[in-house]
């Protein structure tokens, strides 16, 4: 392990990081209960941006919202640091070094995700808006689109998130997800209640991430990028369909499911 690594793995398991990381997990698991119930409104024809900006913004528009943000980004900063530490020096405990390259990759994009979110809740606390994950979705697309081969790009671009969704189902049903956990740290019952939680949760996040990877190719086959767009235009796309009401509302339970599973993904996480 060279030098860097180590300083990373040192960082990664003081006391300090760990506290911050665990607690921003939790965070990070309030946001996913926020989208939830955004999910369930949009079922139920309300109004409001159901996604991880959305949740962000609702939580904003609380009483003491703008201490609330900042409550939530700098858990959010934690986790992310969090993460990007153990996507360098993490999960030693692995000995196959492919298995311990892919969880790096994974847990480094969350990372990035999460530091994005944090910034986001700042610029709320500062400026007071920001742009919404359909029009960011949209702007992005519009600009592949407008490139040579741009149509391709676009399809490239589908075809990841779908293998993405694909891989996050894939960990919710075969439980891969609990390898990162210590479960005996935990009561039974508790420990029984996580893994479903946890099952239930990457499942809907699959579903959902994969209805985002066929509106971008459907954006790119048609070249039309207001096809396409975030999780929020997922929900309200699933809205629209037949029985779309119960297909929601079983994608907001499940979403709830996950933000609840990762309150116990942050008191048991593997090291």
């Amino acid at each position: 392990m060279g030098r860097a690594t180590q300083e990373a793995r040192q960082a990664e398991t003081s006391k300090p990081v760990q506290i911050m990381g665990r607690l921003g997990m939790s965070g990070y698991g309030v946001v996913h209960l926020v989208v939830a119930w955004l999910a369930v409104q949009v079922a139920f024809g309300g109004g409001g941006e159901a996604d991880q900006k959305g949740a962000v913004s609702a939580i904003a528009a609380q009483p003491f919202g703008e201490v609330l943000l900042w409550i939530l980004a700098l858990a959010l900063i934690g986790f992310g640091v969090w993460q990007l530490l153990a996507a360098v020096s993490g999960y030693q405990w692995m000995s196959d070094e492919k298995r311990r390259l892919r969880r790096r990759l994974g847990v480094a994009g969350r990372g990035v995700v999460v530091l994005g979110l944090a910034a986001y809740a700042i610029k709320l606390t500062v400026s007071g808006g920001g742009s919404s994950g359909n029009s960011s979705e949209q702007d992005a697309t519009a600009k592949l689109l407008g490139l040579p081969a741009g149509v391709a790009l676009v399809v490239a671009v589908a075809v990841v998130i779908v293998i993405a969704a694909g891989a996050i189902g894939y960990r919710g049903a075969s439980r891969k997800f609990l390898e990162d956990l210590e479960l005996s740290k935990l009561p039974p019952k508790t420990a029984h209640i996580v893994e479903l939680l946890g099952i239930v949760g990457y499942l809907a996040k699959g579903v959902a991430y994969g209805v985002i990877g066929v509106l971008t190719a459907v954006a790119a086959i048609t070249a039309d990028p207001s096809k396409t767009g975030g999780l929020d235009k997922a929900l309200h796309t699933m809205a629209g369909q037949p029985f779309g009401v119960v297909l929601l509302v079983a994608v907001a339970l499940g979403f709830a499911a996950f933000g609840a599973y990762c309150f116990g993904d942050a008191r048991c996480r593997r090291m």
